[in-house]
């Protein structure tokens, strides 16, 4: 269906792209990997015709329809949510007030030669309609708006009412309502629940029959969807025929290979090289000379590739707390409303958290999740009951909302250095490293950042204070895969105490011990892994 053949793509000094080629063929599952700034969105623009190859060939069958949704969703207003979702598909909608204004004319008398050519118009129209599923496209659309979490009583809620994150759905949903022979999905579920992100994958798995390529930072997500990997590095594409797991495993099988044979051309090398050194200044062995600096001349060299750049630390070993780190009474938490009654998030929860438990907080989106993390680590007080620290607990508390509170006109390097004012400036530096800050972007500004590079920042600090206990409210969002991984195996080691919120369910399968569930205002208790819960609520 589309094939890049050949491909050279340079941004600036940096070569992206060096006579590359990959194809996406019918019926295609294909996870595009690699980390930041090697090029995959840019792969992305170059099928879409937003960015054009320096150098080689791009070819597309004819009328394939690529539906591509990225992070940058633009400009959305003046229309309901539902409508502008339909308007992915404007053509069809115009196609649709055309068939009821050619049936309108149908009941009005005309000459027999109109009349007939009316109805070969309308006959065309109709088909095209029913082919592009136009009979089906309002339910199709409300379908999937309610599926990425909208529900039907906010489709006509104008769309400039919705926030950014819920407007990332209703792009997204404009995209699959396109139902188009390629879907290109840069990143689908940034911004998802749990819910939403079960409900795509299915949605993926089921309904939708063309050929896929996507960018995705959830473990599970691609290992449910692909069966193809694409990894984008070294200004080439390499193809593993497997998940998102067999990637990794084989991955890592090629690099021991490729390891092993650059060891062995590095040593034959050396020898052609002495012996030319040696012989070199004799007459009688100068056509052997010659003969070998032609030989090694010719030899193509092998290249290593250099390491992914990761997250690369561990917490600190915490002082100890007492075993009871936290102890619930029958607490609840409302927020007041503008009309002055009050909305119950959370209550008659009663419990205790205790040392070296591993927690996942788990529920439907706006269940109270992050308040109830927000309680527990101070930052709000609960209505009623109460919240026992324990002895000699520590808390540490990572949100989205703590990326916001970060000093905008600081640098990386000033805001590690104010967490740790005693610190030498090679420790400061050292962290900074740790969280892939290196070299002159330890003094970028704060307010110059990715959202995954405040991320990264606010980590950083909480290492920099001996806490035992840590709450952390979504930590994997804007990391990539790679960086996921290093925090969840630093998790895994920490050995204090966590309670967290995640919609990463690979992240949370290999890690916690227990799980809280927000159902309805009740809390319910699993005394065990993420999977054991899942088995105890499946239907």
């Amino acid at each position: 269906m589309i094939h890049l053949t050949n491909i050279t793509k340079q941004h600036g000094s940096q070569i992206l792209f060096q006579n590359a080629s990959l194809q996406i063929l019918s019926g295609n599952r294909t996870g595009l990997v690699g980390p930041n700034g090697v090029g995959k969105t840019t792969v992305f623009r170059l099928i879409t015709g937003e960015e054009n190859p320096d150098g080689g060939e791009i070819t597309c069958a004819a009328r394939t329809r690529i539906g591509y949704f990225s992070q940058n969703v633009g400009e959305m207003s003046g229309r309901s949510a539902l409508t502008e979702v339909m308007s992915a598909v404007e053509d069809l909608v115009t196609l649709g007030v055309q068939i009821r204004e050619m049936e309108i004319a149908m009941g009005e008398p005309m000459p027999d030669d109109a009349m007939t050519s009316l109805l070969k118009r309308y006959g065309d129209a109709v088909e095209r309609f029913e082919n592009g599923g136009g009979y089906d496209l309002e339910s199709r659309a409300q379908s999937i708006l309610t599926g990425l979490g909208i529900h039907p009583s906010d489709h006509d809620r104008p769309v400039e009412s919705f926030s950014g994150g819920w407007k990332m759905r209703i792009a997204l949903a404009k995209i699959l309502t396109q139902n188009p022979d390629v879907l290109l999905l840069d990143e689908p579920t940034n911004h998802l629940d749990m819910e939403s992100i079960v409900w795509i994958e299915d949605w993926l798995a089921k309904e939708f029959k063309g050929a896929l390529l996507m960018t995705c930072h959830d473990h599970d997500f691609m290992n449910r969807i692909v069966s193809r990997i694409i990894e984008v590095g070294n200004r080439t594409f390499t193809t593993y025929s497997g998940n998102y797991d067999f990637y990794l495993r084989e991955r890592e099988i090629r690099r021991e290979q490729l390891l092993a044979s650059y060891k062995r051309q590095q040593e034959m090398l050396a020898k052609e090289e002495e012996f030319i050194a040696r012989f070199a200044a004799r007459a009688s062995h100068a056509s052997q000379v010659q003969s070998r600096i032609k030989k090694i001349e010719k030899i193509e060299r092998i290249e290593v590739p250099s390491e992914h750049r990761t997250i690369r630390f561990a917490f600190p070993d915490p002082p100890r707390s007492g075993d009871d780190v936290i102890m619930m009474k029958d607490l609840a938490k409302s927020w007041p409303l503008p009309s002055g009654d009050s909305k119950s998030v959370f209550g008659g929860v009663s419990g205790m958290i205790q040392r070296r438990n591993k927690i996942a907080v788990v529920g439907v989106n706006g269940a109270g999740k992050s308040t109830f993390l927000k309680v527990l680590s101070g930052q709000t007080e609960p209505t009623t009951g109460e919240v026992v620290i324990g002895a000699s607990v520590h808390v540490g508390y990572f949100s989205q909302i703590s990326m916001d509170v970060l000093d905008p006109s600081k640098t990386v390097f000033t805001t590690i250095q104010d967490a740790m004012p005693h610190a030498n400036i090679g420790v400061v530096r050292n962290l900074c490293a740790a969280f892939l800050f290196q070299g002159d972007d330890v003094y970028k500004r704060i307010d110059k950042l990715s959202g995954g590079e405040k991320s990264r920042v606010v980590l950083a600090i909480l290492l920099t204070r001996p806490v035992n206990l840590l709450i952390l409210d979504e930590p994997t969002n804007h990391l990539d895969i790679l960086s996921r991984e290093i925090l969840l195996e630093a998790l895994q080691n920490f050995a204090g105490t966590l309670v967290l919120v995640s919609h990463d369910r690979h992240f949370l399968r290999s890690l916690v011990n227990r799980v809280f569930e927000i159902d309805h205002g009740r809390m319910l208790i699993y005394e065990g892994g993420y999977d054991y819960y899942l088995e105890k609520t499946s239907p």
